[in-house]
């Protein structure tokens, strides 16, 4: 069975505790991980503030964090076969999913490489005669980041690559559910020669690690990935540092097709959006909005695409489909559809958990008549996409702002002018024009409403790790005068 460890202050060891890691292709204990408890939590967070302030990352310039960056980026790159299998061992996430996505991963690093050294202060034209005045941009301190276990590797990249380009350091805790690549990961963190204590990777529950790490003094920052309810509690508990948080969620995303779209090309593309990744993505097109002239028409096709789907091992490079990452979610879908179907929404297809070993559950698409359907409002996290129609274009807006999300979006037509008319009026961080899922580290995400706030990717990402110092410099060399003698 293999056995995993923290990386604290540059080296690997034990936490306080350890917990068995399920296969979800077979219910079964494959590794054993270590669990963060207080203790640990601090030692990891006071590692950091060390390396901020006393050590040579410190002292290092932005073009030597760059160069470590671009090291590290070609050591994701050489290894992502290895974490990529890791990923689909531990969450149960497809190895044909999993390869590509960590290769590109390595590229957000890249980028961000590129970025260390163009995080620039400025000048101040100030109204007051004698006295220069500077911006300076510096690291905004120890920042907490928690990270989900699907796509760990990515959603960890948009966090420490611009950390580590203004200059910060960190502890990552990796969830407990998979946490076997991140923790792998450290290894290459290691390998890179990023001093003791810049990049601290730690796993553990959310009351004994989570909450402790979220609410530690020392934490200037938490960048916090997964659902909303977790996420008020990582707010309440930066009450206790006056730490800022920038929260990347849930979503219940739309996925709008008008009459004039290429239909097949939509089909292939809503199958990517919600059926990829087992639908265990924040931004799984869940919500299909379609032209009631089409929808018959369109829902077959879905139909025809959902059920040809090869679901198997995840291992498997056939496989399209794979085990859902716990039992605990494939038990909460199944209970979702089951009350939506009580509510009247119609089964097109799939529906119920596959027997045998593993969390499987096949892709499954619920018609709604009632836009009050619990298919509809709640966030699945799973392969369950649910369809609703509209006549006009105004009706189709109403329908995809009729959410407390609002993270991405979809819109599929041949008309440009309806196609900007939308872009403008979609409550959502993301709007996809007849595509779905693209991403680049260029390119900020993030959410409106229940989505959360602030931006991951892009130059945005690496100036929100840092803060601004003012310096006021007198250049008279006259004295000052006293200020309490009256002239």
């Amino acid at each position: 069975m293999r056995r995993f460890q923290h990386y604290i202050d540059g080296e690997f060891s034990d936490g306080e505790a350890s917990y068995p890691s399920i296969d979800p292709a077979s219910g079964t204990v494959w590794a054993e991980m270590p669990e963060a408890r207080e203790n640990d939590v601090d030692r990891a967070v006071n590692a950091a503030e060390r390396a901020l302030y006393e050590g040579p990352w410190a002292k290092m310039t932005a073009t030597q964090r760059s160069k470590l960056l671009y090291k590290l980026a070609d050591l994701v790159a050489a290894n992502a076969q290895v974490l990529a299998e890791l990923e689909t061992r531990d969450t149960g996430k497809i190895i044909r999913e999993t390869s590509a996505q960590i290769a590109y991963v390595a590229e957000y690093y890249r980028y961000y490489a590129g970025i260390s050294d163009k995080i620039e202060g400025s000048y101040l034209p100030i109204d007051k005669p004698d006295m220069d005045v500077w911006l300076r941009r510096e690291p905004i301190g120890v920042v907490a980041m928690v990270v989900p276990w699907n796509s760990q590797l990515f959603l960890s990249a948009v966090k420490i690559g611009p950390a580590l380009a203004a200059g910060c350091t960190m502890v990552v805790k990796a969830s407990e559910d998979g946490p076997a690549p991140l923790l792998e990961f450290a290894r290459l963190v290691h390998e890179a020669g990023f001093p003791a204590g810049v990049v601290n990777i730690i796993t553990g529950f959310g009351a004994s690690c989570g909450a402790a790490l979220g609410r530690h003094p020392k934490v200037a920052h938490v960048a916090f990935t997964g659902g909303p309810e977790t996420a008020r509690h990582v707010v309440r508990n930066s009450a206790e540092n006056l730490a800022s948080t920038s929260l990347e969620l849930g979503g219940k995303s739309p996925f709008i097709v008008f009459a004039d779209a290429d239909l097949e090309s939509a089909a292939n593309a809503q199958v990517a959006g919600i059926f990829a990744a087992t639908g265990q993505s924040c931004v799984a097109g869940s919500r299909l909005i379609v032209e009631r002239s089409i929808k018959e028409r369109f829902v077959a096709l879905l139909r025809q695409k959902a059920e040809a789907i090869r679901i198997g091992a995840p291992l498997d490079m056939a496989t399209e489909v794979g085990p859902l990452a716990t039992k605990r979610q494939q038990d909460n879908i199944g209970a979702l559809v089951e009350r939506s179907i009580a509510s009247g929404a119609r089964l097109v297809t799939g529906g119920r958990k596959i027997d045998g070993e593993g969390y499987y559950f096949p892709p499954t698409i619920l018609d709604c008549d009632d836009v009050a359907s619990p298919s509809l409002i709640e966030e699945f996290f799973g392969p369950v996409l649910s369809v609703v129609s509209f006549e006009t274009e105004a009706e189709a807006l109403r329908l995809a702002n009729d959410t407390r999300y609002g993270l991405a979006s979809g819109i599929f037509t041949q008309n440009l002018t309806r196609a900007h008319r939308l872009m403008k009026g979609i409550r959502a961080g993301i709007v996809w024009v007849n595509t779905y899922r693209a991403v680049s580290p260029i390119a900020p995400f993030g959410g409106f409403g229940l989505s959360g706030h602030g931006r991951e990717g892009g130059m945005a990402a690496a100036l929100d790790y840092t803060r601004t110092k003012t310096i006021w410099l007198r250049t008279s060399d006259d004295p000052i005068p006293d200020p309490f003698v009256m002239r």
